[in-house]
């Protein structure tokens, strides 16, 4: 597992979401040590802010599109 902000931002959306479904699978299945599931749940908080900043991400631009078509259509009357 890669760890650290860099390795972090420069993961895709479904990379980390792949690997943050991962991580929750291991902490629900128990067996780790308390160090272990500590690190899980750490690793999983970054996957976590990664996925979340390209989410954002996509509601901005979407947001600008939509702004964008209705300038257009506000234009067209």
């Amino acid at each position: 597992m890669a760890s650290g902000t860099d390795a972090g931002t420069a993961l895709g959306y479904e990379e980390a979401r792949d690997e943050l479904i991962e991580v929750v699978r291991r902490l629900e299945a128990g067996g780790t040590t308390l160090e272990e599931s500590l690190a899980l749940w750490e690793r999983g908080e970054e996957l976590a802010k990664v996925c979340r900043h390209w989410l954002e991400g996509a509601r901005a631009r979407l947001d600008a599109s939509l702004a964008t078509g209705r300038e257009g259509e506000d234009g067209a009357e």
